[in-house]
């Protein structure tokens, strides 16, 4: 810049120095002149911020171009200033660097209060602290005097200043407490300026929040060292006594503050709840790492808990009963439960509950914070269950010890709190009660006084109860001996009123409601749906209506009309097919339990229904909000994120009852309830198209796809032995929810069963998982009922969980195979790696024995080198990773499992080990046309099974011990369980179809048995016919059901028996004994087993079928070359079964014309010699009947008579028609009485069995016809034939044989023939036959018996309602009653066995008969009797 002339302004300053002269004549004046100055005008403080500054890297002053430090600088001068106001130096510096922190404290923009410093201030303080670490390192500066200075500021310091000075150790927060002149000042400045730095943390910046969290992390460690210090540091001087109380009293003042906003959370904005959690870092135990004493911490965790479980103790117990419903974990404030969660991580869980007891019993405790905290333990933890199940009793022991109501009230809200978390967790309240005082060895039952300690205590907690616990307490009433009944009744009594109260009627409680249920009480018309619900699965399985519904509408009628009914009987359009819900009905119907006029409008309005759907043919969903389904969706989601981060996996738990408490909200809006039934109540799974509620599958498949993605998720980062116990607390989770469950598992039948093979990899990893934890869980799982049409050991039967999806996979088919060996591989490497840590015992618990079972069915027989003696072991374990490679064979890798030494171990304990009889129902279940294997493949594989693997191997590890008859035996008995447990109708096989190549390997053993050595001369006994045995004990030992599934089990059983035999070699049918020196037949056993069982299976009623005669025949012809004399053995034989099984002869007679080219053709080919004189006598019988028929020749009557009546009648059904058999009776000869009887018979029989098995090609009008022309030739020849329908046992006579060789159902059903005839009958029979009356009589009864037991009685297939039951019944009952006022006395007299009975089952026919049967009344008859 340019001056006045243009020069410059260096011109004009230089011209003024040489014209000014300097008053000092040296440079030494000029120096002092300085001094003097400096020491004038001189500021100590700035001076300490500015030799702090210039102590910096890079930045220098004068002083040190001449070699001088600034540290030595500032020292000389506080020397020089101290020396002058007579101080010690360390008491300047300290007085000034007070001066300097107020000063910096104070020169702030931000309101008083703040506990962060800005940036200019945190510089200015960084330069004061790098001065006064210099000055500490030269022993220039007071700490205590500083700190006594800094407690007279005008204003607190900033709280960061107090962190830096004790973080840059140069007074540290003890020694500045140490000092504080007011404790209780020092706590109100430290709380105040805590909750502010809490407040300022979550609105600053990262860097500042960083720096806050280390300023609270490095003061919660001095309050902890300081305040929770060792007993060996206690009673130390005054000053550190004073610093313990302001630490104490610091973090309980913190504590109120939070536990102050807790109780406000609802109320609170969200930046105090952040300030709140932000202080909740002083409870991570991390934080304190190796700084504080192990016992310190402990103490300080042990002191804080005891102070939240009794802070603020205002709520009473009645309070606590009827609010603690809203303390359950998830309803409790997040907060809190963070704050235990966080505090109960220093202590076991056996401690925690331990702290807990303790303060329950020495404080007055917060009842919200309690129970929450139990919530919370309950929840968290997996061992708390067992621990306060054991507090509990340990309560009930002392209660009722001393009669102490603290400790009853006590046990009751823990075991309520606990039940509140759901099943999953702790087990139902009604469980537990039931447990606790459902029986005699209960506390309450040791004296009456401790019963009436028990009933007082429950009717003192009644005016604040809610429904559900009054519901238990009268449902499951604590065991009462019966003279104290009267007690109880009084407290039911009193509940039900409370119930009235609360107008929840005890009427109104459901037949099946779940009595544990925490929620309210559900309305009376979800309960009745649920009922009807459970009332039909009950009555689906069994045919009969439950005993419950029967209770109900007679004891509990205004619950049955006015919800059950309307219930059960809602409008719907009806199938054309009836369903189980019609059937139901049905019977209700019929045993009156529907009045006629509600019927009569349900009808109507399915009719009404019906239209209007054929109207409007479309049908509006009902729509469900999906509000609670997204929410549950987003709270999986963060389930995953939690699961696959170690670090967060404490934080599972939690977040794991936040799902539960959102999977019940979305239940509850399509269910409208909890699941009703008891624990104990099996589930009902509709396994073949599961009958779910609308919202069911979306959730279940959510639930289960939810549980595959965090699989996946989780074995991205670490293999399952390293995933933690997340999965299996999810599965734990759906396991609590009772009512979720019928749909989880109709859902794994869906995929598994009939799905399956259709699986990519990772739904199959997923569900393999899933199964395995599945079984974890049993004990959360009840019994499973369902019908899935696949195999199934017994039918009805209650399955575990793990036998039910082992049931889901079934090998048949080519894909199926695949799909099994590739399920069950997956499961048992999930299972292996997962639980590799676990002791053997506990291992094996958690293994599924049918998949272990599976896996040793398919490997060997789908692997050659699993077939061998000793595997060679694997060279290296299978990996689960690899089991999600795309191009993985699964062969290998299910053979690389099979040679691990591991799984090799797995299967030495015997649960594991797949028996005989259990290989053989898999094998049976191969649909062989469509089997992965061939057919010489499959027959190599069964040979290896049963020669090299089983028939060797001990019984201990399933085998057959050598023994070929106990081989026999398995395989027979598993051919037969076989084919009542399958539905083969698939693979084109019928129900009682048998597999040929298993029968094969059963024909070949039994032959070789055959060729075992014979028994020596002189031996009598017969050898065992142990086939015979073994299917005549299945019959006999088998546990009754239902009259009507007994039969129809029975039947197809006798069946099966019948087709197995025949597919035998025939001579196994017959054995040889020693009778003295000869061999002789043995056919007692076949014998036996006709007469009990194989006669009851024809549909002919004297006749066994053609199969079976024929196969007996000819191991008879078999059987006779063991004898010296085949011909004698024959005849013996068949002259035994005259007396032993006339059946078998009956039989005989009717297939002759078939069985005598057979015969004849076998004794040729054995013999070549003429036909056994037996035989040849059969033979000639038939010849006689055909000449009879055809050529009027005289027919022979022999002995025995009714033998030869079989042989005519079996030629009197082959001619057609039957006008020559009418012929042919008036030919016969006087002494033909008794082969008309048999006719007539043989005749009645096949009248039966036109109705029962119309496709026999038996007519029934032909048999009715043949039936009365016998019965007219009988009755002109002046021959009794009611003897014929007398009971074999009670009159034994000339028609017992013939009664012995009919079947019982043919036997059962004479009354239906014998009425059939009565429309014929002459009235002259009644004075001719004496014991008519009698003989009709018990014919009626029987019949009148038949139709009460339910017996199906068989009618007319063209018209159904000929010969209707009841119709029959009635005719027969006309004809009674017309006939008994002509029957002479001598036939009223023999009925009075019969007329109690008939009383009983029919009053006005036995009033009918007594009147008659009076000796002392002669009755005039008026009208004469009509017949028809």
């Amino acid at each position: 810049m340019a001056g006045a002339g243009g020069r410059s302004w260096r011109d004009l300053l230089a011209g003024r120095a040489r014209k000014r002269r300097s008053p000092f004549g040296s440079g030494a004046e000029l120096q002092g002149a300085a001094l003097r100055l400096l020491d004038q005008h001189q500021n100590l403080a700035d001076l300490l911020l500015e030799v702090g500054d210039s102590a910096k890297p890079g930045v220098q002053d004068g002083a040190e171009h001449q070699g001088v430090s600034p540290e030595s600088f500032l020292v000389s001068v506080l020397q020089e200033q101290a020396s002058k106001l007579g101080v010690p130096t360390a008491t300047l510096a300290a007085k000034n660097a007070v001066a300097n922190v107020e000063r910096i404290c104070q020169d702030c923009a931000s309101p008083s209060g703040v506990p962060l410093l800005n940036s200019d201030q945190r510089k200015r303080l960084t330069c004061l602290l790098q001065t006064v670490k210099g000055l500490l390192a030269n022993n220039m500066f007071c700490r205590s005097l500083f700190c006594q200075e800094m407690w007279k500021m005008k204003e607190p310091p900033v709280l960061e200043a107090v962190w830096q000075l004790h973080s840059s150790d140069i007074v540290g927060l003890a020694e500045l407490l140490e000092r504080s002149p007011a404790g209780p000042a020092a706590v109100e400045w430290l709380c105040s300026s805590l909750c502010g730095l809490c407040e300022q943390a979550g609105d600053i910046s990262c860097g500042d929040t960083e720096l806050a969290q280390r300023i609270l992390s490095d003061f919660a460690i001095v309050f902890l060292q300081n305040g929770f210090e060792q007993a060996s540091e206690l009673g130390r001087k005054v000053e550190l006594q004073k610093v313990a109380y302001i630490c104490r009293a610091v973090l309980q003042r913190m504590l109120a503050w939070v536990l102050d906003a807790v109780g406000k959370e609802k109320q609170e904005d969200v930046s105090m709840v952040q300030a709140v959690r932000f202080w909740l870092n002083v409870f991570n135990v991390s934080l304190y790492g190796s700084v504080a004493h192990p016992d310190s911490l402990r103490q300080f965790f042990r002191h804080t808990l005891t102070e939240v479980l009794t802070y603020n103790p205002v709520l009473k117990v009645s309070d606590a009963i009827q609010m603690q419903k809203e303390w359950s974990f998830t309803r409790t404030s997040p907060l809190l439960t963070a704050l235990y969660r966080k505090l109960l991580v220093a202590f076991s869980v056996k401690e925690s509950i331990c702290q807990l007891q303790q303060v329950l019993e020495t404080h007055e405790v917060n009842w919200q914070h309690v129970l929450s905290c139990v919530s919370t333990l309950v929840v968290c933890q997996a061992e708390a269950e067992q621990l306060f199940k054991d507090l509990l009793s340990h309560l009930l022991l002392k209660a009722f010890g001393n009669y102490d109501m603290e400790n009853m009230i006590t046990a009751f809200l823990i075991a309520r709190q606990a039940a509140l978390e759901g099943p999953a967790v702790f087990m139902p309240y009604s469980e537990w009660f039931k447990a606790s005082f459902g029986n005699a060895g209960g506390h309450h039952g040791s004296s009456k006084k401790s019963l009436v300690f028990l009933l007082e205590f429950l009717s003192e907690l009644v005016p604040f109860e809610a429904a559900p616990y009054l519901k238990v307490h009268i449902m499951f009433p604590p065991f009462v001996a019966a003279k104290h009944r009267s007690l109880l009744l009084d407290y039911i009594t009193l509940a039900k009123t409370r119930l009235a109260d609360l107008k929840v009627a005890i009427e109104d409680m459901g037949l099946y409601e779940d009595l544990s249920a925490p929620e309210e009480a559900v309305q009376p018309e979800a309960q009745a749906l649920r009922d009807v619900e459970k009332a039909l699965q009950i009555f689906e399985n069994t045919r009969k209506i439950p005993t419950s519904v029967i209770e109900a509408s007679i004891f509990r009628r205004p619950y049955y009309t006015s919800w059950f009914l309307p219930a059960l009987l809602r409008p719907r359009v009806l199938p054309k097919t009836p369903d189980g819900r019609m059937a139901f009905i049905d019977s209700l119907k019929r045993a009156d339990k529907i009045p006629s006029n509600l019927y009569s409008t349900y009808l109507q309005a399915c009719h009404a229904m019906k239209e209007k759907v054929l109207q409007d043919d479309s049908t509006a969903e009902p729509s469900h909000s999906k509000e609670p389904f997204e929410q549950l969706k987003a709270e999986l989601a963060e389930l995953r994120t939690l699961v696959v981060d170690q670090a967060q996996w404490e934080e599972v738990a939690a977040q794991l009852a936040v799902v539960s408490d959102g999977l019940r909200a979305v239940l509850a809006d399509s269910s409208q309830e909890e699941e009703a039934a008891p624990f104990s109540c099996p589930l009902q799974v509709a396994a073949p198209a599961p009958g779910l509620a609308p919202c069911h599958p979306s959730v279940v498949d959510l639930l289960l796809t939810s549980f595959c993605q965090t699989l996946l998720a989780a074995s991205s980062f670490n293999p399952p032995d390293r995933q933690g116990p997340c999965l299996s607390l999810l599965v734990r989770m759906m396991c609590g929810h009772r009512n979720l469950l019928p749909a989880l598992l109709g859902r794994l039948c869906q995929l598994i069963h009939h799905q399956g093979p259709s699986l990519g990899a990772a739904h199959i990893l997923g569900l393999a998982a899933f199964v395995i934890h599945l079984n974890e869980c049993r004990a959360l799982i009840p019994g499973v009922e369902t019908d899935f049409g696949a195999s199934q050991a017994v039918p009805g039967k209650a399955l575990s969980v793990s036998e039910y999806c082992s049931s889901l996979l079934v090998c048949r088919t080519q894909e199926s195979f695949a799909f099994c060996l590739r399920f069950c591989t997956a499961a048992a490497a999930y299972l292996m790696c997962k639980f590799s840590s676990c002791s053997r015992e506990d291992f094996c618990a958690l293994v599924p024995p049918g998949l272990i079972k599976k896996l040793q069915h398919l490997v060997p027989r789908l692997s050659l080198e699993a077939r061998g003696v000793q595997c060679e072991e694997a060279k290296g374990a299978l990996s689960w990773s690899s089991l999600s490679c795309p191009s993985l064979n699964y062969r290998r890798a299910s053979l690389c499992l099979w040679r691990q030494a591991g799984f090799q171990e797995l299967l030495k304990e015997k649960a594991f080990q797949l028996s005989f009889r259990e290989w053989l129902l898999m094998e049976l279940e191969v649909c062989p046309e469509q089997d992965i294997l061939s057919a010489s493949e499959r027959q190599d594989f069964h040979y290896w099974a049963i020669y090299q693997r089983y028939l060797p191997a001990p019984s201990a590890a399933g085998g057959c011990d050598g023994d070929l008859e106990k081989a026999c035996g398995v395989l027979l008995n598993a051919i037969l369980d076989s084919s009542h447990r399958l539905d083969l109708g698939g693979c084109g096989q019928s129900k009682t179809s048998v597999s040929p190549e298993i029968l094969c390997r059963l024909q070949e053993l039994v032959l070789e048995l055959r060729c075992r050595p014979k028994l020596l001369p002189g031996c009598s006994a017969a050898q065992r016919h142990f086939l015979l045995g073994i299917l005549q004990g299945r019959l006999t030992g088998r546990q009754q059901g239902s009259a009507l599934g007994e039969q129809l089990w029975r039947q197809q059983e006798l069946l099966l028996h019948r087709r197995i035999l025949v597919g035998l070699p025939a001579s196994t049918l017959i054995t040889t004994c020693w009778k003295g020196s000869k061999a002789v037949l043995d056919c007692d056993s076949f014998f036996c087993f006709v007469n009990s069982e194989l006669k009851n299976v024809s549909s002919r009623g004297y006749a066994l079928s053609y199969d079976i005669t024929a196969h007996f025949f000819r191991g008879l012809l078999s059987a006779s070359q063991d004898c010296e004399d085949a011909a004698e053995g024959v005849n013996e034989a068949l002259a035994a079964c005259q007396t032993k099984c006339p059946v078998v002869l009956l039989s005989a007679a009717l297939w002759w014309p078939r069985l005598e080219p057979v015969l004849c053709s076998q004794w040729k080919r054995l013999f070549g010699a003429p036909l056994a004189e037996e035989l040849d006598r059969l033979r000639g019988w038939h010849s006689s009947g055909t000449r009879f028929l055809c050529s009027g020749a005289a027919f022979p009557v022999s002995d025995p008579p009714w033998l030869s009546a079989a042989f005519l009648h079996g030629a009197i059904l082959q001619q057609s028609p039957r006008g020559q058999g009418t012929e042919a009776l008036q030919r016969l000869g006087t002494d033909a009485e008794q082969l008309l009887v048999a006719l007539l018979f043989f005749s009645l029989l096949d009248l039966i069995s036109a109705r029962i098995a119309p496709k026999e090609g038996v007519d029934f009008q032909t048999s009715l016809g043949w039936s009365l022309q016998l019965l007219q030739s009988l009755e002109g020849r002046g021959t009794s034939w009611p003897l014929l329908f007398h009971s074999a046992e009670g009159e034994p006579g000339r028609c017992r044989v013939l009664r012995r060789a009919a079947s019982q159902r043919h036997t059962r059903l004479l009354p239906l023939a014998f009425f059939s005839l009565t429309p014929s009958f002459h009235r002259e029979l009644l004075q001719q036959e004496p014991t008519f009356l009698s003989v009709a009589l018990q014919m009626y009864i029987q019949l009148l018996q038949l139709f009460v037991e339910g017996e199906v009685l068989p009618q007319s297939d063209q018209d159904p309602t000929e010969h209707d039951p009841l119709e029959l019944i009635s005719a027969a009952r006309q004809f009674l009653l017309g006939a008994i006022p002509r029957c002479p006395a001598q036939s009223l007299g023999n009925i009075q066995p019969l007329l109690s009975t008939c009383e009983e089952l029919d009053p006005e026919l036995g009033a009918t008969l007594l009147h008659f049967s009076r000796p002392a009344v002669d009755v005039e008859l008026e009208e004469e009797l009509e017949f028809f």
